[in-house]
This record gives structure tokens, C-alpha cells and sequence, in this order.
């Protein structure tokens, strides 16, 4: 039984019923098949057909502020690490030593040279091999020959994309619809003040849902942003190929809600308008006037999740000398919401394994998770 469970098959079935789950019109949509959350099959699908393919988010380039800062993040199996080179340019290569393959760098960080833990062969910022103790000693070693193999790293809006395709077309031509939708933000010059990194007991796909609704916000969150979230308020158009979206226009119960008194880029409604942005698969942004905060999400197996949980201020309110009480207050909002969705999103996976699960009718504010399932329908679907 186990041997069928996890068979190229089994994935391949559970997308076909994902596909026939999809046919259905929005007005009659359902939540994803159980197993869609639950297998190890499915997941390699994923991984094959969409994380090795995709251009995936790693992180904010403010992060990377000078010549040697670095990150270091995974596709799928493949560790890579992004830095900033000696001229300031955002390069990306493998992150595994070319000599017994250690992984090289963990975390974050600033370094002048990638030095091996394992036996100190080290690579200039370029990728290539700058030192290795005692091989010339060994005749048939050239140095020169040895060159981290390169990833590669494009910038949208201020953040960081890798990809291990060569055929995925340029980020900037993929979000094109986004960035005139966005465009009154001027999301790329907003600054990251916080950066954390968390694993979570739940599918990497139950936690990108439960971004992009906005419909459990009253009750799941009703100690926190629950009172102040109006359903009736909220615009759930329909998503596009490479990203979904929803606004609500509100009163911030934040200061740094609403655009601050120095923005002149925001006009009229936008000045209060929030935007929660999916960029498929992972990249999930809550983009309003004064902050941002986003997940950048990773699939450990089936059953957790690697996060990376960020965020920070407009330029207007990273230049305002209440800044930090700002900030201060605000990471305390999101730390409390993330306990409250935490709770929420284990629940549902623990909920997903149940003999007698089944998925009901989707609400109408839930047209995002609608559009993300007929992405992963197409994205795993193989003729």
C-alpha cells in the first residue's frame, strides 16, 4: 500500500481529480481534494513541475546592502545562494562546494570570500575558486577550471527571484499585469526593517490559502484584526496566470494603515487601500500605504512548511521619527495574528487527514483560492 501511495501515479491521479475539480464555474467551486494536501506523490509533482520550473522569491534586495551580504535559500533540492558582488550587482549560484559537495553558506550574512566548512576551498564573490588548501600538491587539479555554477536572479519591485529554468521568461514580462496594478504603491522603494524565519505543522498550501481569503478574518482573528475587517468591503477579482489578488479600502486601524502626510504618490481611494498579493506559488505580500509584510514559503515534505516572515515600512514612514514606535507596534499586530493563523492552518491539516473530509462550496470572497487551484491544476497537469 505504501509503494502505491507515493507511485508517479498517485500523483498524477489526484491531479486529474484537481483538473475535473477545477471544471466546475466559480459560482459552484469547491475546496481542493483532500489528498491534494496530504500526499507525498502529489508533492513530487509539485516539485517537478512547478518549484524547478518557477521563478521563485528568496527575499527583499535592501537586504542585500553591500558587496558580500548574502541569503541563502533552497529549490527544492538544490541549495543556492544569492549575494551581492564586488561591483553591487545581485548574483545568484549553487550553493554547494565543488570539491565533496558540502553545502557552503547557512542563513544569512556578509562574508569577502564563500569559504568551505568542510575543507576551506573558498570562492571569490564571482563564483570562482579562489583557494584550496594543498591541491597543488595534486597534478591533475586546475583551479581555474572550478566555478560555482550559476542561478539565475532577476529583481522585481525590490525583490529577489531565482529560478533553475532556463526557458521561464523574464519576471518583469510574467508580473507585467501586476506591476501596473501596484504601480501607485512604488513598492520598490519600500525598505525591510524585520526578517524572520519559521517551520509550521501544516502543507505549504493551506498556508498560501489562508492568505488569500480574506473570509476567515472575523472569526480566526477576532482577538486581533477581526473587528475591523469589513467583508462587504472587500474586491475579490479574478485572478491572473502567474498571481491572484484582493483590495479592501478602509480606514487603517494602524497610522501606518493609510498613507502618510509626505506621500504624493498616492492619490484618492489608494491612499487607503490595502492590497494582498499571491504571486504563484510562494511569494505572498500584504502591501498597504505606510508598511508591507510578507510570507516566502518552502515545502518541507508534505506536512511542514519553511517560512520566511518579513516586512517593513513606505519610505515616507521609514524617514518619520516615530519610525521605530511604529514599527514596534506594528510587528506586535503581526506576531499575534501569525499565533491566531497558526493555530488556524494546523488545524485544517490535521482536519484534511480525516476519513470522512470533504471539501464544501467555496464563498464568494474566496475567488483567490479558486484561481490558485486552477494553477496548480494546469501547472501539474501532464498529457
Amino acid at each position: 500500500m505504501a509503494a502505491l501511495a507515493t507511485s508517479p501515479d498517485a500523483g498524477l491521479d489526484i491531479a486529474r481529480q484537481l483538473q475535473a475539480n477545477c471544471e466546475r464555474p466559480f459560482e459552484d467551486a469547491r475546496a481542493m481534494p483532500p489528498r491534494v494536501y496530504t500526499s507525498d506523490a502529489f508533492l513530487a509533482l509539485e516539485q517537478r513541475e512547478i518549484f524547478r520550473k518557477e521563478w521563485l522569491c528568496v527575499g527583499r534586495a535592501s537586504a542585500l546592502g553591500k558587496p558580500g551580504d548574502y541569503l541563502t535559500a533552497h529549490i527544492d533540492e538544490q541549495p543556492v545562494v544569492v549575494l551581492r558582488d564586488e561591483h553591487g550587482a545581485l548574483r545568484a549560484m549553487s550553493n554547494v562546494c565543488l570539491h565533496r559537495m558540502s553545502v557552503l553558506l547557512e542563513g544569512r550574512g556578509s562574508v569577502r570570500r564563500i569559504v568551505c566548512p568542510y575543507h576551506a576551498w573558498n570562492y571569490s564573490l564571482d563564483g570562482a575558486l579562489a583557494g584550496a588548501p594543498l591541491m597543488e600538491r595534486q597534478a591533475g587539479f586546475c583551479k581555474e577550471s572550478y566555478r560555482l555554477p550559476s542561478v539565475r536572479c532577476e529583481e522585481w519591485q525590490g525583490w529577489i527571484y531565482v529560478t533553475l529554468s532556463d526557458d521561464a521568461p523574464p519576471v518583469a514580462a510574467r508580473l507585467e499585469a501586476l506591476t501596473n496594478l501596484i504601480a501607485p504603491y512604488g513598492m520598490s522603494g519600500y525598505i525591510e526593517t524585520f526578517h524572520e524565519e519559521h517551520v509550521w505543522n501544516t502543507n505549504w498550501k493551506i498556508l498560501a490559502e489562508n492568505f488569500m481569503e480574506s473570509y476567515h478574518l472575523p472569526m480566526l482573528h477576532r482577538a486581533t484584526v477581526g473587528p475591523h475587517s469589513r467583508l462587504e468591503e472587500m474586491e475579490c477579482p479574478p485572478g491572473q496566470p502567474a498571481f491572484n489578488y484582493h483590495w479592501i479600502t478602509k480606514e487603517a486601524s494602524l497610522p501606518i494603515g493609510n498613507a502618510h502626510p509626505d506621500n504624493t504618490r498616492l492619490t484618492g481611494h489608494w491612499r487607503r487601500t490595502t492590497a494582498l498579493l499571491a504571486i504563484y506559488p510562494t511569494h505572498l505580500i500584504t502591501l498597504t500605504p505606510g508598511y508591507f509584510w510578507y510570507l516566502v514559503l518552502q515545502p518541507r515534505g508534505v506536512s511542514q512548511v519553511h517560512i520566511q516572515f518579513g516586512g517593513g515600512l513606505s519610505p515616507e514612514f521609514i524617514d518619520d521619527p516615530k519610525a521605530a514606535d511604529y514599527m514596534a507596534t506594528l510587528k506586535t499586530l503581526l506576531d499575534e495574528v501569525n499565533a491566531e493563523d497558526r493555530g488556524g492552518v494546523e488545524a485544517v491539516f490535521r482536519g484534511v487527514h480525516a476519513p470522512l473530509a470533504k471539501p464544501g462550496n467555496l464563498s464568494h470572497l474566496e475567488r483567490p483560492n479558486y484561481d490558485f487551484a486552477r494553477y496548480l491544476a494546469q501547472r501539474t497537469a501532464l498529457s
